[in-house]
């Protein structure tokens, strides 16, 4: 395990720190939603998502996106979630190059969103509609029900649990509770953002985690989840605080932002070292074809 980076603070600044900060800490979704408008992914042409209906734990069906270019039955299945407000819209330009690492992806709309990269969520849409809860903690039937779907229909590999913020807290939660749905987890700036759950819910949950784990955040978010990552007993954890300001949630991976090569370098890193794939299932660039030779 370890830090990709240390950071020392003084001790009246970490106790100035805790006397000021609530208890929980609410997720900075305004920042988020601000963002988003601007914040467009860039969408590979190469690899398309295919939409898929799958229903969720309490028979709510959720829309996914499929990418699944590797064949191979064993190929690593990595399972994402957006962060609050947004959707699976988040993964259109991080899924690709997840894919051209060798992994097959889906990318889960959960009930506790809206909109991101002109993407609906679909599932919360279909929540609201049936009058049904959409607070962040509602949402974890739809990933249980995705992570169960991953494992039983779409790879005989690993599976892999991928968060953006609310979700990143929850997929560590999984993690902890119900450790048979995940062989791994990607936690992109978690923290404790459940207001009507125990103060250290998440935390309480990352004790019992045995499985490789990586967390990140914003530079800024690293104090948000320090005693949660502490807290995760397995020797094979890794967390990377960025030397740059850094991007809340995943959408640190986006190619719009300066740091996100740090970000994917990290990413590449815990993935090759865990769930490396087999030389069979890594796509290789097409050569171009030999133009026919003029006849004489």
């Amino acid at each position: 395990m370890g830090y990709t980076r240390r950071m020392l603070v003084p001790l009246s600044l970490i106790a100035l720190a805790l006397a000021s900060t609530p208890t929980h800490t609410p997720e900075p979704v305004a920042d988020a939603l601000q963002e988003a408008p601007s914040a467009q992914a860039v969408a590979d042409p190469e690899i398309q998502p295919r939409l898929r209906e799958i229903p969720s734990k309490d028979g709510l069906i959720m829309t996914v996106d499929l990418y699944v270019p590797n064949k191979h039955r064993e190929t690593p299945m990595i399972v994402l979630f957006h962060q609050a407000g947004w959707s699976r819209g988040e993964y259109r330009e991080i899924a690709p190059q997840l894919c051209r690492m060798g992994y097959n992806c889906m990318a889960v709309d959960l009930r506790s969103g809206k909109e991101v990269n002109g993407v609906l969520n679909e599932t919360a849409r279909r929540a609201r509609e049936g009058e049904l809860g959409t607070e962040y903690a509602d949402a974890l039937p739809d990933m249980e029900a995705a992570l169960r779907y991953a494992r039983k229909q779409l790879t005989q590999g690993p599976v892999i649990a991928w968060g953006s913020s609310y979700s990143s807290a929850l997929v560590l939660q999984l993690a902890g509770t119900q450790p048979k749905l995940m062989d791994g987890v990607l936690s992109f700036a978690p923290g404790e953002y459940f207001p009507d759950k125990p103060e250290d819910w998440i935390q309480s949950a990352a004790r019992t985690i045995a499985c490789p784990t990586f967390v990140t955040s914003a530079k800024a978010e690293h104090e948000r989840w320090k005693a949660i990552f502490e807290a995760i007993p397995h020797a094979k954890k890794t967390a990377f605080v960025p030397e740059t300001k850094g991007q809340h949630g995943s959408r640190a991976l986006w190619k719009r932002f300066e740091d996100s090569p740090a970000y994917w370098k990290a990413v590449q890193t815990f993935l090759r070292a865990h769930f490396a794939p087999k030389p069979s299932m890594v796509p290789q660039p097409q050569k171009p074809a030999k133009a026919p030779a003029d006849k004489q």
